[in-house]
């Protein structure tokens, strides 16, 4: 709605070319379908989130918003977390009776793909601590997004699906280090203890994950299985999947082997039905080197972007999330696509205004 209303930014070329560069995987998939092939639903299923990642990239692309907007649209990400965490309480309220294993589980998910509900749980852990640190003036609002953050962190850790939690994380690393940097020497002192305070927060919902989990968290996140035997792929089964796409690449590099073609090529050759868990390598085996320009160009214009305009306190934490996310999860989302324009947001400070005596 926003490209029609308030227009598209007249910077984002790199964006249309990356738009552009998707059509001849189409055009490969249209020529090479077989009967049982659904040619319509191979490309919404493989295409919705690069397409929503392009238009949202082409609206985002240095657009000004103020310091103050964009908490807002942290904001705006954050409430309808807090009610998917509320109907996981109670859709799941007791545990310890559903859990036998250390597999990603569909019912502490509230029956929805843990990966994915993982995914969104993160981004809720990250909103909550930048509402923590930068917009908790008082110790009651402190302790509500701590106990927030704690909730949201809960019910992301018993999906037992790790990616979400590690991306979160990191997202959290280094949102903390860059607002420690920016802020002034007074209160960075003040940064240290909410610091230890958060760290110390941490702690207490790993505890109550690991006792209401039976221990098996403790061991998901030490890739052991069940029995606390060690499991011999930590990428459950991802490899294999990122070195079948790879193959199909070489075997086609210049055009690919067509949008949503490699699923059907696995089942062929392998007997197995798997949808890509890795975007880069699904882009460059079924778009080939066009594949290989447009992720190089999602990857390269943020940070081009970033060395001219420095404003932006969230870019890694956005940019991060979108990379990590499409290596652990693809884009089945919308939620890659739209942090990742996040981190193309050109963030205005608001400074006093001067007034002559």
């Amino acid at each position: 709605m926003g490209v029609f209303t308030t227009g598209a930014s007249k910077k984002a070329l790199p964006y249309y070319v990356y738009l552009i560069l998707l059509i001849p995987g189409i055009l490969v998939a249209g020529f090479t379908q077989d009967a049982n092939t659904i040619i319509r639903k191979a490309i919404a299923f493989n295409l919705s989130g690069p397409v929503c990642l392009g238009i949202v990239a082409v609206y985002c692309y240095q657009r000004k918003v103020s310091y103050k907007h964009m908490h807002a649209i942290l904001l705006a990400m954050a409430l309808p977390i807090v009610t998917m965490s509320t109907y996981l309480f109670w859709k799941t309220p007791d545990l310890r009776d559903m859990i036998s294993g250390t597999g990603s589980n569909f019912a502490s998910s509230g029956g929805f793909g843990p990966n994915q509900v993982s995914t969104v749980l993160g981004i809720g852990m990250f909103v909550f601590t930048v509402r923590f640190f930068m917009r908790s003036p008082s110790i009651l609002l402190k302790c509500i997004n701590l106990f927030l953050l704690a909730v949201v962190s809960f019910r992301a850790i018993v999906t037992f699906s790790r990616g979400g939690v590690i991306t979160a994380v990191v997202m959290i690393l280094f949102f903390v280090v860059v607002y420690f940097r920016y802020s002034k020497p007074q209160y960075q002192r003040k940064l240290i203890i909410y610091s230890l305070l958060f760290i110390g927060m941490g702690g207490i919902t790993w505890g109550v994950s690991s006792y209401q989990t039976n221990g098996f968290i403790d061991k998901r996140y030490a890739n052991e299985d069940a029995l606390g035997r060690e499991k011999e792929d930590l990428s459950t089964g991802r490899t294999e999947l990122i070195a079948f796409e790879l193959n199909a690449f070489y075997s086609n590099p210049v055009l690919g082997v067509g949008v949503g073609k490699v699923k059907e090529l696995r089942y062929e050759k392998e007997n197995i039905r798997a949808a890509s868990h890795n975007e880069l390598s699904r882009i460059l085996s079924e778009h080939g080197l066009f594949g290989l320009i447009a992720f190089l160009i999602l990857f390269i214009t943020p940070l081009v972007m970033r060395m001219e305009n420095k404003y932006n306190i969230f870019f890694y934490s956005c940019f991060l999330f979108w990379f990590l996310t499409i290596n652990h999860s693809s884009m089945r989302i919308a939620a890659p696509a739209f942090i990742y324009g996040l981190c193309l947001l050109n963030i205005q400070y608001e400074t006093p205004r001067l007034s002559r005596k």
